[in-house]
């Protein structure tokens, strides 16, 4: 499947019509997710401390770390390269939101097994950038919101499920990679109270995916604020 859409997002580049609709944006989200989340639950387990010391454990960690730099410099790739230069172009603001999440998600899962500064200081760019797209320039949402869930500001509305699934991936950016749970709470508790304060407004037909970030956001802060100690193991929710 990644296959496929990789050479979708080619061939579209060559006929210069590189953006994707949303199926098929969806579609190649979910292919690479897929991938990358076996093998992110793989080294997860692998890196486990009773694990670190076994050669055998050893040799084959590296090998999954192999594969997941693949996977990371692969989507990246098409994203920087493709995606969002085209949704630029288009002009589309819920596309470039999309894409640059989808960047900071891949620069987060580098940063996981490979922490160095630069991967964390790339996601947290990418994310900040989507940010600052998705609210229209500002932190808070001031405006009123359309049908199409933009606002009137031309950020995304504060309950459309891709501004809060950035929310929900940037918090957890600075709570696990950037160490930062001060900042990981205030994004997470600053966008819940956005959507709560315009859930009147949430369009019918993303009600059910808003409604379940919005959850994990919580879940989150009651997590992060009870604990600030995470123990390792205990997985933090993120969006898809």
């Amino acid at each position: 499947m990644c296959g496929f859409m990789k050479d979708l997002v080619v061939a579209k580049k060559q006929k210069d019509s590189a953006d994707l609709s949303v199926e098929e944006r969806n579609l190649l989200s979910v292919a690479y997710k897929n991938v990358i989340g076996a093998r992110r639950a793989s080294w997860r387990m692998l890196n486990l401390e009773e694990n670190k010391n076994q050669e055998l454990v050893s040799t084959y960690r590296q090998q999954v770390e192999a594969e997941l730099k693949q996977i990371c410099e692969e989507v990246v790739t098409l994203l920087n390269e493709s995606l969002i230069p085209a949704s630029k172009a288009a002009n589309d603001i819920e596309s470039q939101v999309f894409y640059l999440k989808m960047t900071g998600d891949y620069f987060r899962y580098f940063a996981e097994f490979q922490p160095d500064a630069r991967h964390a200081q790339d996601a947290e760019k990418h994310y900040q950038q989507a940010l600052e797209i998705a609210t229209g320039g500002s932190d808070k949402e001031k405006s009123t919101t359309g049908e199409s869930g933009e606002s009137e500001s031309g950020g995304l509305a504060p309950t459309h499920p891709i501004r809060l699934g950035l929310a929900l991936n940037y918090s957890v950016c600075f709570y696990e990679i950037l160490k930062d749970p001060k900042a990981a709470c205030s994004l997470a508790k600053q966008a819940f109270d956005d959507a709560i304060a315009k859930l009147d407004k949430l369009d019918e037909s993303s009600y059910k995916d808003s409604t379940l970030i919005m959850q994990l956001l919580r879940d989150n802060l009651t997590l992060w604020t009870q604990d600030q100690d995470n123990p390792a193991g205990d997985d933090d929710a993120e969006a898809d």
